[in-house]
C-alpha cells in the first residue's frame, strides 16, 4: 500500500481561494499536488446582468483563444445581450416606428380639416 501524504507545490502553504489543490495519483502510483482552477462567473447580459446561455464559463485569455462561435451565440447581440432583452429592443424599436407613423398620419387628417 502506497503512502497518502503528498506535499503542497509551492511555498505558499495556505489553502486559499487562489491557491487550492486535490490529490492526483500519478501513473508511477506517487500521490502529488494537482492545482485547481477557479470557475469563472462568464459573461453577463449588458442590459439584465444575467448569465448568457450557450457560452462556456472561461478566463478572459481562454476566451481569446477559443474559436469565435464558441464565443458567441449565432443571433443579434449574440454574446453581449440575452434573448429576452433583444427581444424587448426590437419590440420597443418597432413600437416606435409604429408611433411616429401614428403621428404623421393624425397630422396629415388635421391638416386636411384645415
Amino acid at each position: 500500500m502506497g503512502d497518502n501524504r503528498f506535499t503542497r507545490p509551492a511555498r505558499h502553504s495556505y489553502n486559499t481561494k487562489s491557491n487550492r489543490i486535490k490529490a492526483v495519483r500519478t501513473p508511477g502510483g506517487k500521490l502529488s499536488a494537482g492545482k485547481i482552477a477557479k470557475k469563472t462567473s462568464g459573461p453577463k447580459c449588458s442590459d439584465c446582468k444575467m448569465s448568457l446561455q450557450g457560452i462556456k464559463h472561461m478566463k478572459k485569455s481562454a476566451y481569446h483563444k477559443s474559436k469565435k462561435r464558441e464565443r458567441r451565440v449565432s443571433r443579434v447581440y449574440g454574446g453581449s445581450c440575452c434573448a429576452k432583452c433583444v427581444k424587448t429592443r426590437i419590440v420597443r424599436a418597432f413600437l416606435l416606428e409604429e408611433q411616429k407613423a401614428v403621428k404623421k398620419v393624425l397630422a396629415e387628417r388635421t391638416a386636411g380639416k384645415k
